[in-house]
């Protein structure tokens, strides 16, 4: 019987639109909060970018090496250090009995991760970071290393030139510069695959499982129904996180054209209430379905000013004691009458809560920090009904 060949023509039309606005508080803070709502519109996001597919998954490995040509800013005299560079010479037919103190080579592990998919010959990047005390890798050269997958075999080999993001610099005086991290770099394409890892995504009833990223229920039945409004009687939501598909006739033996299709197709997904805050960054994100039942909030500001003073201390007459000045510092501290303010507006009948709360928190101009404690206060009293997570 011939086959019919289904290919990506057949996909469903594509549409992912998001739509970001944020409000800017006044503060008395150099670092301003910032609030962000985020809101879907009436098309959602394709399916393969809410899920992945059971069976076909990234596989991490790592191995030890040596990083060469460090000009002075590599480890001191390590045990480790000076056993790697012994072993690759000898490997190579020298024999030395103790390596030099040049500071030129760093010990290094050296970690990857090889996709589902990955062929043999294919490359990848690697990651290198020094284990030992080197001040940086800046201009290293990565020696070769075995990488190791979790079972202790061989998948893949790296070498190449180290890039790094950072930098150190220093003098004799004791004073150095440095940038972002100078020990930890990348070797780019350096990973050479050696051994593939077999990808099973079909099972012996040609089945495909779809593991949601984002486990939920209601993402998942969406996610069925979708798959079964083109290929009907096929799509089932197992549970929160997973979806099974039997693969059609008319694909069977076309497994990536048919993961190419339902790939495709749009599905709204639910997003849970949440509010996620940073106070690092001054940042508050809150999703579309935060709900708040009215509340009122009384917030006020402490400010403590600190004055610094200088005096004089006189000796007694004909005492052997000198005049001495004395550094002093006076503290005031001010604090503003508090406001009860009422946020009963927040749920009105078709209103999206998440702008009415961005409005009424920005209107009072509250740092992050007061924010944080007022979200926490809400929380806490029964009247947020959304997950806050505080970074």
């Amino acid at each position: 019987m011939h086959k019919k060949r289904v290919g990506i023509n057949e996909l469903h039309p594509l549409l992912i639109h998001f739509k970001f606005m944020n409000f800017l508080a006044s503060s008395k803070m150099v670092l301003w909060p910032i609030f962000f709502f985020a809101t879907f519109s009436l098309f959602g996001a394709r399916i393969k970018d809410l899920t992945d597919v059971r069976g076909s998954r990234s596989n991490q490995l790592y191995g030890y090496g040596i990083v060469t040509g460090l000009s002075g800013q590599g480890d001191s005299r390590i045990e480790y250090t000076e056993l790697g560079i012994l072993n690759a010479l000898e490997s190579l037919g020298i024999r030395a009995d103790k390596a030099d103190k040049s500071r030129n080579i760093a010990a290094v592990m050296v970690t990857a991760e090889i996709g589902p998919f990955a062929k043999e010959g294919s490359k990848m990047d690697v990651t290198v970071s020094s284990i030992g005390n080197a001040d940086a890798l800046q201009g290293g050269i990565l020696l070769q290393t075995p990488l190791y997958g979790a079972d202790g075999k061989v998948y893949s080999v790296a070498q190449g030139a180290v890039s790094i993001g950072g930098l150190s610099a220093g003098g004799g005086g004791g004073a150095n510069v440095q940038v972002n991290h100078p020990t930890v770099g990348i070797v780019t394409n350096g990973g050479l695959v050696e051994k593939e890892i077999d990808s099973q995504i079909l099972n012996n009833g040609n089945e495909i499982e779809l593991i949601l990223r984002s486990p939920d229920s209601l993402t998942a039945v969406k996610i069925a129904d979708a798959v079964n409004k083109y290929y009907p009687g096929t799509s089932l939501a197992l549970d929160n996180g997973v979806v099974n598909i039997q693969v059609p006739i008319d694909f069977r033996g076309q497994t990536t054209n048919f993961l190419a299709a339902i790939g495709g197709i749009d599905v709204k997904p639910d997003v849970p209430a949440r509010v996620i805050i940073n106070e690092r960054t001054g940042t508050i994100v809150a999703t579309q379905s935060v709900r708040i039942s009215p509340v009122a909030v009384s917030s006020s500001n402490i400010t403590i000013f600190l004055n610094p003073t200088t005096g004089v201390s006189q000796p007694l007459p004909f005492s052997q004691g000198a005049t001495t000045v004395m550094q002093g510092e006076n503290a005031d501290l001010v604090e503003e009458i508090g406001r009860f303010e009422a946020l009963d507006e927040l749920d009105p009948p078709g209103a999206s809560t998440v702008n009415e709360l961005a409005s009424a928190l920005n209107k009072l101009g509250l740092t992050t920090r007061e924010m944080t404690s007022i979200l926490q206060s809400i929380k806490n009293a029964g009247a947020l009904q959304a997950e806050l997570i505080i970074n």
